[in-house]
């Protein structure tokens, strides 16, 4: 391939994997501790010689290792829960048996002394910082269904996810962790990825009654966790003993417990409530002791959510009634040998009806029927795992399994109905439908994975495989005929679509066809060997390196976007301060790369028609279809023109991938029995991006495509050389530098220019303060000091509301983000965070969760730049003669976040809860209010200063809320057990 760079250098990566395998084969000999993603691990120091033996009393498991001749044992993979431990000297138990909990991702280290009088009965309560883990070198925080009982919680993974320090909710879903953007997550539920691997933006729905136990990673974490540049959302779910329990919880939220919607002025859904009742009926116990169990549980839902459109002209009357369903079975075959079984079903149905209303009276006046939507999400989802535990050093875990997401959208009136929005007046739709999509796509993920874990004296190896093959089935069209009507206004230049209008016209129509449809596969794989090397008695050194390979392929399942020999090493330590666990100095550097989203294979390498065309508008017909004038210039297919394209000639060849590098430096320290604290900084930089970028020079002739490169970087596509409009060979296009050709006032070729290079720059200091439960009250508090500078968000744009993952409008053209560096929209200078609970004697209790972050920064776009007359986004404002040609214009540039800061936003949740029992039965009544102060501050504005295409013309919308904080609300939580 003629004219191709060269891959990047990747001998530093190499040489950390020669490194790391070189430290596990030839050190000397001691104890680390570390544990795997869906277990825990218990380690410690006894007698050499010694036996223990760890017991779990509610499934009968055992295990008994050996303690090695320099006083140290490790007890791998154990599942999370409670254990007694007993140590024996000589085949006689010493002293009592001791109680410890497992956590999940974490181990927990227990001495156990040779003389009986040492030994006593205790019980480690488990937090999220004590008993502090210094074995681990990670930045992580564990909730268990416990706790998240004692909060005022909503009842999902993102919820519990923003309890820990520097997590933020998105504005369009997901959770924002250290200043990424939302698509940039991983969530896993006993080991199998339910990610959503089409946009990477939201994950499986599992109600939190599955669950039990959480572990949100937010840094550092081991080299088995990948494709993520943001943080993990680690989970396993509960299972079944010997104990046969059964019972049931309903959780309602009705709308008589919800405030009063307070005036949102342009808020594209004006009136918005909902009446929600669920009904979670659960079994769990012994199908034979000790060796076989279950845990299933069925949720009924009955959800009604209604709303309207921000000009109280349509009204909205849903309805869901689909069910959860999981389950959870273990086969102990022996106590080295166990299969488990994962099964669940998140598929949900949602039904919408459509009404007209009168603008000017009430929701509860007359309404006449419009349209019916339906909505289906979700699917099938299973994993089966086998864990064996071949020596008291050596054990393995495989697990197979696949994780379903559909999403099928469309209505009774897609054939008939026409998509029409009269732009100039607001974004309501006027026609007899406004389902903006018919959308039929199935997600299959098909994962499997091994992991090993060999404890070689001080060295404790981890290694491991995994594979994901994921694919998207997809079918898109715009209802009615297939294309949708937009009424623009004319702005001051007099311009659409590069072409002056025809005197006298004031308004344009863009109509819009857009279809897609296709297979599309992506394969990603990755391997991973660490070392954890105790140096000392004190030092623990993490060294481990992880090989990741992306395989993006088009809708006729060829490779269009390949990278592999993708080197990720990382580098922790732990520094156990005093020898006893209670203070350390830990710290790790590392790299994690993102992959691809298939929403790219679809959008970039299918059979993709995006078919804009410019007209005067005439007004409307009788069925407020608007009618066409003449064209204004030629239709645009620049997006797609329907045929699944020569992607040599519009993706880089030689693509580097998305990657972060990261540090961080921290110290924990437990103060007594029930208080730790810790303090930790971090530093992340973005270090690459892959996007669509407009080109139309490639070095030997005009043109005009879009291409999915590194902005920045150089890319090589096939490309034409010799202007006769055909592709004829690899051409390199440095990005830095041209791609783009400049023009003067007469339309004469100038020279070209490039695009500025993605950056991401995140700087945060955390201090967290916690107390441990002991029965009577327990206490979590956070603050993050935090900064987050640069010109990328991250694959979506949350302050232009853009969610197609890697196809923002960021690099679009040059001049998108030229002079766009500042604070980027994810930028939460302070956040506190504090919940906690308190036992006010045996059966009443109450609970506390507050959330305080200061707002987001607020940019003020414009509609062109000073360079050329593109018609864009961009950091330039018009401010004097913008009906002029554009040399004559004037313009000032606004900064990136330079229009100052979304106000601060206060969340205060409380609970109360009653519990008695009677009988074998225990019953549980929760109260809880959402947003006690019904502080319904704005979230996200319109950031548009002027509008588009229209350059000199002011956004009446400009800084009108789009988005607001939710208002009170109250929950009651009814469970009886048995």
């Amino acid at each position: 391939m003629s004219g191709m760079k060269s891959r990047k250098n990747n001998t530093m990566h190499r040489t950390s994997l020669w490194l790391a395998m070189g430290l596990a084969l030839t050190a000397p000999i001691a104890l680390p501790a570390f544990a795997q993603n869906t277990a825990g691990a218990l380690a410690g120091h006894a007698a050499a010689g010694s036996t223990v033996t760890v017991t779990n009393p509610a499934t009968g498991f055992s295990r008994t290792v050996t303690v090695d001749a320099d006083g140290n044992y490790r007890i791998a993979s154990l599942p999370v829960g409670s254990y007694t431990v007993q140590v024996a000297q000589n085949g006689q138990p010493v002293g009592s048996p001791v109680t410890v909990t497992v956590s999940l991702g974490n181990t927990t280290t227990k001495d156990l002394a040779g003389a009986p009088s040492e030994l006593q009965t205790v019980e480690v309560q488990g937090t999220s910082i004590s008993p502090i883990d210094v074995t681990s070198t990670e930045s992580a925080t564990n909730i268990t269904a416990d706790q998240i009982e004692r909060l005022p919680l909503q009842r999902d993974a993102l919820s519990v996810a923003q309890l820990a320090p520097g997590v933020v909710r998105g504005e369009f879903g997901g959770v924002s962790f250290g200043g990424s953007s939302v698509a940039e997550n991983a969530v896993y539920i006993n080991g199998l990825n339910v990610t959503d691997f089409y946009n990477r933006v939201g994950n499986s729905a599992v109600p939190d009654a599955f669950y039990q136990e959480f572990q949100v990673k937010t840094g550092g974490y081991s080299v088995e966790f990948g494709r993520t540049t943001g943080g993990v959302i680690n989970a396993v779910t509960k299972s079944g003993t010997n104990e046969f329990k059964y019972g049931a919880e309903l959780v309602w939220e009705p709308d008589w417990l919800q405030f009063t919607q307070k005036d949102r002025p342009g808020y594209v859904a004006q009136f918005d409530d909902h009446d929600s009742a669920k009904l979670n009926l659960y079994a769990s116990g012994p199908l034979i002791k000790d060796k076989l169990f279950f845990f299933g549980m069925y949720e009924a839902r009955d959800v009604e959510p209604r709303s309207s459109d921000s000009e109280y002209a349509t009204f909205f009357d849903g309805r869901s009634n689909s069910g959860f369903w999981g389950t959870k079975i273990d086969w102990r075959i022996t106590d080295h040998h166990i299969l488990e079984l994962l099964a669940f079903s998140d598929s949900d149905k949602q039904t919408r009806d459509e009404y007209g209303i009168d603008p000017a009276g009430d929701l509860n006046g007359t309404r006449t029927y419009q349209n019916t939507t339906f909505t289906e999400n979700g699917g099938d989802n299973w994993a089966a795992a086998y864990n064996g535990y071949f020596t008291d050093t050596f054990s393995m875990r495989a697990m197979y399994g696949e994780n379903q997401r559909s999403t099928d959208i469309h209505s009774l009136t897609d054939d008939t109905c026409t998509l029409v929005q009269d732009r100039r007046v607001g974004s309501s739709f006027i026609g007899c439908t406004s389902n903006t999509a018919v959308i039929a796509r199935e997600d299959d993920r098909e994962q499997y994975r091994v992991d090993f874990e060999w404890q070689l004296g001080d060295h404790l190896l981890r290694f491991g495989y995994d594979h994901e093959n994921n694919t998207s089935e997809y079918n898109q069209r715009y209802p009615g005929a297939g294309a949708r009507y937009e009424v623009f206004n004319v702005g001051g230049s007099g311009v659409v679509n590069g072409t002056p209008v025809p005197p006298g016209t004031t308004a344009y129509v863009r109509t819009r066809e857009v279809r897609n449809e296709g297979t599309f596969e992506t394969v990603n794989s990755a391997y991973y060997l660490e070392d954890n090397w105790q140096v000392t008695d004190n030092v623990l050194l993490n060294i481990g390196v992880r090989n990741e390979e992306f395989d993006n392929k088009n809708g006729q399942g060829q490779s269009y976007i390949k990278m592999d020999s993708m080197w990720a090493p990382r580098l922790g330590f732990s520094w156990d301060l005093k020898g006893d666990s209670s203070m350390k100095v830990y710290g790790n550097v590392g790299r994690y790369f993102l992959p691809v989203a298939n929403v790219i294979n679809i959008k970039q390498a299918g059979p993709f028609l995006d078919r804009r065309t410019f007209y005067v508008f005439n007004g409307f017909d009788a069925n407020n279809i608007p009618v066409l004038g003449p064209q204004i210039g030629p239709v645009d297919v620049s997006q797609g023109d329907g045929t699944v394209p020569d992607v040599r000639g519009e993706v880089d060849a030689d693509m580097d991938p998305v990657y972060q590098d990261e540090a961080i430096l921290g110290f924990q320290q437990q103060l007594n029995p029930s208080w730790s604290w810790g303090v930790r900084g971090i530093y992340r930089k973005l270090k690459n991006a892959i996007d669509d970028m407009e080109v139309t020079w490639n070095g030997f002739c005009e043109t005009d495509f879009f291409m999915m490169a590194n902005p920045g970087e150089v890319a090589t596509v096939y490309g034409d050389t010799d202007c006769d409009g055909t592709n004829d060979n690899w051409i390199n296009i440095d990005t830095a530098r041209t791609g783009w050709a400049l023009y003067d006032v007469d339309g004469n070729f100038v020279g070209t220019t490039g695009w500025v290079k993605p950056k991401r720059d995140y700087k945060a200091l955390e201090f967290v303060l916690d107390r441990a439960w002991d029965n009577k009250w327990s206490l979590n508090a956070s603050y993050t000091l935090a900064f987050s500078e640069g010109n990328a968000e991250g694959p979506v744009n949350s302050d232009t509301d853009f969610a197609d993952s890697g196809r923002t409008e960021a690099f679009d053209n040059p001049w998108v983000n030229f002079n766009g560096d500042g604070y980027l929209p994810n930028d939460r200078r302070h956040q506190l965070k504090l919940h906690g609970a308190y036992a006010i004697n045996d059966a009443w209790e109450i609970g506390a969760a507050f959330d305080a972050r200061s707002g987001r920064p607020i940019s003020a776009f414009g509609a062109g730049n000073p360079f050329d007359e593109t018609e864009f986004h961009s950091f330039y404002v018009c401010t004097a003669n913008c009906d002029l040609p554009n040399d004559q214009r004037t313009y000032t540039h606004i900064g990136r976040g330079d229009w100052g800061r979304l106000p601060w936003t206060y969340d205060l949740g409380a609970s109360i809860t009653y519990r008695h029992s009677f009988g074998t039965a225990d019953l549980r009544v929760k109260f809880a209010l959402f947003n006690v102060f019904n502080m319904q501050r704005v979230t996200e504005v319109n950031e548009d200063l002027e509008l588009e295409d229209g350059i000199g013309t002011p956004n009446e919308f400009f800084l009108q809320g789009t988005n607001y904080q939710s208002r009170a609300m109250g929950q009651l939580t009814v469970s009886l057990d048995f």
